[in-house]
């Protein structure tokens, strides 16, 4: 019998969901996204007043697994509007939940792993927490993700880790706003359940309708957004460069893309 791919722990009316593919650096599935909906929606159904969301092992979340990237290069053009309508979700699910919502970060947080992160109203990390959102590296695009990143810590910072995709560790994250607190790594999760507390002890009406909302101010930018962002997803993983991207990563080598600087300049001249 196969483990879930998230674990949840409910207590006291707080809600914990643990990432559980501790072997594969808590890869994100289609199977593990549509849990996670599942039980995000199922928080804000059941009265749920904070929820806190963190990684099994020695890491938050390394983005997408590798056999569903793989398999993202064949898919067709229904399949990749499904995948990001998927993804979509998931986020929004998160950004529009009744309760307060917190990461604990407790190692690399790695593409969509980092979007999930940065979603949260609260992001608390281990000074081992590494965050990047990397998918220009493999000719791809953080599409989902560009819009919730923009809105927690501005344009300009968001243009930064979107197109260099770099990676920073904890101390850059929290000067750049992504991060909120730095825990020390064995106090991370009781950190996480006393802010959980402190959150769960406001009155459950008024956060219920902060949290409506801040995401209402948002809203009507945030579905031009994703609908942008679904479209822009769907172009990537149907180009030339993600389908080479994703080769040179499954083959550990450096990635020889269609168009390079020079024929770029070339085409400039022209």
């Amino acid at each position: 019998m196969s483990k879930p791919p998230i674990l949840i722990e409910d207590e006291d009316a707080l809600r914990k969901i643990t990432l559980n593919r501790p072997e594969r650096r808590n890869a994100m599935t289609p199977e593990m996204q549509m849990e996670l909906v599942a039980a995000l929606e199922d928080a804000s159904a059941t009265g749920c007043r904070a929820l806190v969301l963190t990684g099994a092992g020695d890491a938050f979340c390394s983005g997408l697994d590798l056999e569903t990237l793989h398999a993202m290069g064949e898919t067709s053009l229904l399949e990749a509007r499904t995948d990001a309508e998927r993804v979509a979700r998931l986020f929004l699910a998160l950004h529009e939940m009744d309760m307060p919502s917190i990461a604990a970060v407790n190692g690399p947080a790695i593409a969509g792993g980092a979007g999930l992160a940065a979603v949260c109203d609260f992001t608390l990390a281990a000074p081992e927490a590494k965050f990047g959102f990397t998918e220009t590296r493999i000719g791809f695009v953080p599409a989902v993700v560009s819009a919730f990143l923009t809105l927690q810590i501005g344009e300009r910072r968001a243009r930064d880790l979107l197109l260099t995709g770099r990676i920073v560790d904890a101390q850059d994250a929290h000067r750049m706003g992504l991060v909120n607190e730095i825990v020390p790594r064995e106090e991370l999760q009781q950190r996480a359940r006393t802010l959980a507390e402190d959150l769960a002890h406001n009155s459950p009406q008024a956060t219920r309708i902060t949290r409506r909302l801040l995401a209402a101010q948002s809203r009507s930018w945030l579905d031009a957004a994703m609908a942008s962002a679904i479209e822009a997803s769907v172009e990537a993983r149907q180009s030339a460069d993600f389908r080479e991207g994703v080769a040179a990563f499954l083959e550990k080598r450096k990635p020889m893309w269609k168009m390079g600087i020079s024929n770029q300049k070339s085409e400039i001249r022209k």
